[in-house]
């Protein structure tokens, strides 16, 4: 019989175990695979576009278990109260083929992109940081200020976004949480957000080639976290900030990130 978890299933899991529990279980299991990197058979992912989003497959394995997530991005769906991104996945045994589980993902994808933001940070931040600027302030957002708060120590937020309102919902609900000592500060315009972060994180949706961040408003150490160019065409960064002499480029699998990431500008 297949295993099956649901939405509620995932977040009564999430609520069982204490968010911040489950975020540092998760960066730890995270760390561990990539520990173990060359044993995983992968690819780049199999994507259909359009001209509105984009459907994708992410399929991968050890050699004992296999997987692969469906996961789709449609950033034109908040517009008509759906998500942006949904997602769903199977866990099969490769011996027999059989599968083990089916999954709703949409929820674990969102804690596991902020989880990959916090692991990123953990190996290439300053673990001094305290201060992160966060641009884009759609559902992710609040994943990722969620992570680096309980997990990396950042206790001062810098948001900014084009829409005023995803910045007051993203407020009022970290507020509501009552987290001690973090500080919100909504920011009038990107340069105002950065300047003075430790961390600046980019998770924004418009699927296009935009520059959100430019060569001038970085300063020396800085963790860029560019989450946001996610499909081709779609990047954040300005391309001379990755060929700053200084700067260190970092991507979770080269083959995908010339196809979808900032390096497929360079």
């Amino acid at each position: 019989m297949v295993n099956f978890m649901g939405v509620k299933s995932v977040r009564e899991l999430v609520q069982h175990v204490g968010l911040a529990e489950f975020l540092e279980q998760l960066v730890d299991a995270m760390d561990s695979d990539y520990r173990r990197w060359e044993q995983f058979d992968k690819s780049a992912r199999h994507a259909i576009h359009s001209p509105i989003g984009v459907i994708e497959l992410m399929p991968t394995s050890d050699g004992h278990l296999y997987c692969f997530k469906y996961v789709n991005g449609h950033p034109k769906n908040t517009a008509e109260g759906l998500l942006t991104v949904t997602a769903f996945g199977v866990l099969a045994d490769v011996d027999t083929g059989y599968p083990l589980l089916v999954s709703e993902l949409t929820l674990t994808t969102a804690l596991r992109t902020a989880a990959m933001s916090v692991l990123a940070a953990h190996h290439l931040a300053r673990q001094d940081s305290r201060t992160m600027a966060l641009i884009g302030n759609g559902a992710q957002s609040e994943f990722q200020a969620l992570a680096f708060y309980h997990l990396q120590g950042i206790r001062q937020l810098r948001l900014f976004d084009t829409d005023p309102g995803a910045s007051a919902k993203l407020e009022r609900n970290l507020t509501r949480l009552e987290l001690p000592g973090l500080q919100i500060v909504r920011c009038a315009s990107v340069h105002e957000a950065v300047r003075g972060s430790d961390i600046v994180t980019t998770v924004t949706a418009d699927k296009r080639n935009a520059t959100i961040l430019r060569p001038e408003m970085i300063e020396p150490g800085m963790h860029l976290n560019a989450v946001g160019g996610d499909c081709p065409g779609k990047t954040e960064l300005h391309p001379d900030i990755l060929r700053r002499s200084d700067a260190l480029v970092v991507v979770e699998y080269e083959p995908q990130s010339r196809i979808e990431g900032e390096i497929q500008q360079m």
